[in-house]
Order: C-alpha cells, then structure tokens, then sequence
C-alpha cells in the first residue's frame, strides 16, 4: 500500500511539473502576429520582468536593491584594465554619478530594461519605440544607412533589417553620458550595439544587445531576456517624470543639473 500511495504522489507530482511545460510549448507554437507585408507585427506594449536595472550581473540584495540574476552571457563583462578601475569608482559613487540621477536619457539598451513599459508602434516605413521614462522616443530607419560622424546622441541613431523573423537594430552615435545599469557600468562615445528582437510567441519577444566599445571593453559582449507583451484591460503608457531639481533639494547632486538635452 505504502508503495501504491508513493508511486502515485510521484506521478502526480510529475504531471504538475510537465503540465506548466506542456502549456509553454502550447504556447510557442502559437503563430507570432504578422504585419501586411508578412513581417512579424512587433506592436504592443512591452516590458522586461528582471533586475537589470539595478545590475546586469549577479548581485545579492541590498537596501533598495533586490537580489537578481544576471542577464550577461557568461555573467562577465570584458572591461579593460582602468575601465574596470572607472566602474568600481562608479559603483561606489553611484547614487550621485549616475545619469539616471539627473534625469538624463538613458541610451541604448538600458532604456529597454529600466523596468518601465515601453510601445513599439510598426509601420511600412520603420518603427518608433517611445518608452515611458521622461517621454523618451527612438526611430528606428529601416535598410538606410546611418548619417556620417562622429555624433553624439543619446538614444543614438537606430538603423533596422528583417534577418528572417528577427528584426536586428544597428546603434551607433552615442555619448558617452550614459551608463548602462546603476552598478555603475559604462560605455565611451563609441559604443556600438547590435538590438535584435525575436518574436518567441504571440506575447513575448527574446531582446538580445551585443556591446561593443573598443575604448572601454576587449571584445563584445551580449545580453539576452525576454520582453513580456502587457495585457491588461486598457494597458496604456503612463507619466514617469524625472525632476532633477527634485534630487538637489535633497542634497542628492553635487553640483546645479543642466536641463535634460535630448
């Protein structure tokens, strides 16, 4: 009896373990949703669901930071030598060095992992991403080339192609007045990164950034997750205003903060 009754919890624990599975397949095989031109149909409202924001690498918690998991392909970033020296700098002074505290734009890709909703609105011309943080927008051209440099932008300058299903975005002219996570990684003027964006479902998207900065990094590097379609009833962007001045009555910035340039 005692072995009738165990060998029925274990089935019965194996088919509440396969059946989340069996859904996901379900799922995946789902057909993605598809523009008139028969290109995957990439609108909607979209968000990520990790702790990139706070850290792309592994990190245990902290006061106001929760523990996360990294999304770094092998959980390293190749800086050089006095790069690595400039992050750990930034990281012990990030509460008033980081970009994000002034309100400034993020750049390119920490816009897509800020933890705010962002919409992707497609047409037969290119796409638009407008991002809830501080009315941030980005355009992304398709099969043009990018305008000579070297210019510095903040959310750079996008340029887009169909490899198949995957829409992949190349962003180049950058500043250097970003960062890429308030751990206090960075970037020079001339980061270059690679966006492609894979339809997995009809709801979620597999986001994938190869970073490449020959001032800062020794070799590319790439993080990957997946975005998640939001579905609630009347999902819109909402107002995330950032008020720099806000900080400084607090004693937050050192020094008096320049308007946001975009």
């Amino acid at each position: 009896m005692r072995t009738q009754l165990s060998c029925s919890m274990l089935g019965f624990a194996a088919a509440m373990l396969l059946a989340p599975l069996s859904a996901a397949a379900g799922q995946s095989a789902a057909p993605i949703p598809r523009a008139a031109d028969g290109k995957p149909d990439l609108s909607g409202l979209w968000q990520v669901m990790n702790t990139a924001a706070w850290d792309l690498q592994d990190h245990p918690a902290r006061l106001g930071v929760p523990a996360g998991q990294g999304v770094v392909e092998g959980n390293e970033i190749p800086y050089q030598p006095w790069a690595l020296e400039k992050k750990q700098d930034n990281f012990a002074n990030r509460a008033t060095a980081d970009p994000e505290s002034r309100c400034y734009l993020p750049g390119v890709p920490r816009a897509t992992y800020l933890g705010l909703p962002f919409q992707i609105l497609q047409g037969p011309g290119g796409l638009v991403i407008a991002y809830e943080y501080a009315h941030a927008v980005r355009r992304i051209y398709m099969d043009s080339p990018h305008p000579r440099g070297p210019i510095e932008w903040w959310m750079g300058d996008s340029r887009g192609r169909w490899e198949g299903d995957a829409l992949v975005v190349d962003v180049v002219h950058f500043t250097d007045r970003t960062w890429l996570d308030r751990a206090g990684n960075f970037h020079s003027e001339l980061l270059h990164v690679i966006e492609r964006y894979t339809p997995i479902g009809p709801d979620h998207i597999q986001y994938e950034a190869t970073i490449e900065d020959p001032k800062v990094f020794t070799r590319p590097w790439t993080i990957s997750m997946p975005l998640y379609r939001r579905k609630e009833p009347r999902v819109q962007l909402l107002e995330y205003e950032c008020y720099s001045y806000a900080y400084d009555e607090q004693g937050l910035l050192p020094n008096p903060v320049p308007p946001n340039d975009k």
